[in-house]
């Protein structure tokens, strides 16, 4: 199993180093970071497991899971055993409209 951080969730990620690199210093970068992927990692390997877009499951698609970290909010769907990141949103982000956005241009 793998984990893919798509285009869309990488340029996700440069924008949060830039912002918290610029607004907090290189270690609350770095904790960020390390959280993220920790967090994907527990995914990718079963011991974490994120919840469904209630919106989404609740039409019947239930494959498009999200997982919380401290700061930060990660979209993710697994297709044949692999994690696929779409997107990486802070908790103060509107992350209905940005998932709304993000899985449109899909």
């Amino acid at each position: 199993m793998a984990v893919f951080v798509l285009p869309d969730a990488q340029q996700d990620l440069l924008e949060l180093q830039q912002y918290m690199l610029a607004t907090w210093g290189e270690s609350a970068w770095l904790k960020a970071e390390d959280e993220i992927f920790g967090k994907l990692d527990q995914v990718d390997n079963g011991a974490f497991h994120g919840t469904p877009l209630p919106e989404l499951a609740a039409v019947g698609i239930d494959d498009y899971h999200t997982v919380l970290t401290s700061h930060h909010r990660l979209l993710y769907r697994r297709i044949h055993g692999d994690l696929y990141v779409y997107l990486i949103a802070s908790h103060k982000q509107d992350f209905p409209i940005l998932w709304t956005q993000r899985l449109r241009r899909i």
